[in-house]
């Protein structure tokens, strides 16, 4: 090739090359001001309910929601609760011992006396748990819950704060500080719904119940929201839940109460077996119903027994919730030595991954029960224990029961509501746990969470 030849052919793809990155330019230009494409809507858990509750206003409580951009972007991410003067408030936390400083900074408050007719308020961001964060992260506590005390008038030692989300990471407080006087203009009894909205972080669907009872002299309310679907597996109640009530009622009789029900409620579901490190229930009583102070009597068993229905309803909903759940499961253990050995099986049958996974496909594999009973470490003999699928018959006598049969347990198994039921013949101790099955589903969702 000549050496002008050469010259000419390299001038015409320079010019060409030059056109071409014109073009991608303008292309990039037109891409940088077009709005972002629409993100996939998450799939609603097939177990929720068909729409959140209508949930009976609270006198005395509050509720705003607003979206800080503290993660997510485009929706709410910041809850205020303002209760009114002389609310009495209890709670149960995780026993984790790395649990955030949201938590540490709630039981210390609540282990003071509170000043007479002081108001109180809650502020709960999603998409970070401040937890494991160090000084910074008690720092971030001690600036939301003061501004929010400044903001509403209230001591700071009666502002109770929640973080879920990501842990480790810093929680960009100033967000959330910056955020709180709109919040506070904003504030109305009837929005309790946006602020079960403001706490979801995986959930599908905001979470809801409530109750209402006779007292003496007037009607007497209860509701409650929750957030929860994964690192579920409490140790003292769940997730976050708060429960507020027009009663009048002692913030010690409220204690106990909330106490005495955790374990049949909130300590009795798993998803997956973790324990969070944010774990918070707090429970408000503003006193502003009618009804005469709840301290003993029917009342008070029938305040009670509506608490437990809130709180049990509120756990099931989280379970139902589970990260990729299909399967709402029921594992009924009786007849063990002792409640205690019953607590074991159950969980070691419900936190089973191979347990999990079968009910996931459908499959009545009742061996992958009998290995869970095997390894819980509860007292079990192989010729005593009966195992049931709702009211099939499995296995008895140490074998394969003679009246089962593999087609009656594969259909009972497309149902998307399970009872296991196991009753190991040896005593009178019981135990219910419930749980959800383990889906492909659940990977996809953990696998990227952090990034």
């Amino acid at each position: 090739m000549a050496k002008t030849d050469w010259k000419a052919e390299a001038k015409s793809l320079k010019k060409k090359l030059k056109k071409k990155v014109e073009e991608l330019t303008h292309q990039l230009d037109q891409f940088r001001g077009a709005p972002a494409p629409a993100k996939a809507a998450k799939p609603v858990s097939p177990l929720a309910p068909a729409a959140f509750p209508v949930l009976p206003v609270i006198k005395g409580a509050a509720f705003a929601a607003i979206g800080a951009g503290i993660k997510y972007q485009n929706r709410r991410d910041v809850m205020l609760v303002s209760l009114c003067p002389g609310t009495t408030i209890a709670g149960v936390f995780t026993r984790s011992t790395t649990r955030s400083g949201c938590v540490r900074d709630c039981q210390e408050k609540l282990s003071l006396k509170a000043p007479a007719g002081a108001g109180a308020a809650i502020v709960v961001n999603s998409g970070n748990s401040n937890a494991f964060t160090g000084k910074v992260g008690d720092r971030a506590v001690a600036e939301v819950t003061g501004a929010a005390a400044a903001a509403l008038g209230i001591p700071a030692d009666r502002v109770f704060s929640s973080s879920t989300g990501v842990i480790g990471e810093p929680l960009p407080y100033e967000k959330i500080t910056a955020v709180l006087p709109a919040l506070v203009a904003d504030l109305k009894e009837q929005s309790i719904q946006m602020a079960a909205e403001a706490i979801m972080t995986t959930d599908t669907f905001p979470k809801g119940a409530s109750a209402v009872i006779e007292g003496e002299g007037g009607a007497i309310h209860i509701s409650g929201i929750a957030k929860g679907s994964g690192m579920i597996a409490p140790d003292m109640a769940t997730m976050l839940v708060y429960i507020f009530t027009d009663a009048k009622i002692s913030a010690a009789n409220l204690q106990k109460m909330v106490a005495r029900h955790t374990e049949a409620t909130f300590n009795s579901i798993t998803v997956d077996s973790d324990t969070s490190t944010s774990d918070t229930l707090l429970i408000a009583a503003t006193g502003q119903s009618p009804a005469a102070e709840i301290k003993t009597g029917a009342v008070a068993k029938a305040f009670e027994a509506a608490l437990h229905d809130v709180m049990l309803n509120l756990a099931h909903q989280v379970v139902k919730d589970g990260e990729g759940a299909t399967k709402f499961v029921e594992v009924r253990v009786t007849g063990a030595a002792s409640d205690a050995d019953a607590a074991r099986v159950a969980r070691a049958i419900a936190d089973s991954p191979l347990v999990k996974t079968a009910v996931a496909g459908e499959d009545p594999n009742w061996g992958r029960i009998v290995a869970a009973i095997g390894k819980s470490g509860a007292e079990a003999d192989r010729d005593k224990l009966r195992i049931s699928f709702g009211d099939i018959i499995v296995a008895e006598k140490g074998w394969k029961a003679k009246s089962y049969t593999e087609e009656a347990g594969a259909a009972y198994m497309k149902g998307q509501e399970l009872v296991i039921s196991v009753d190991l013949g040896l005593g009178r101790g019981k135990r219910t746990i419930w749980t959800c099955d383990l889906t492909s589903r659940y990977i996809e969702i953990n696998a990227d969470y952090r990034s």
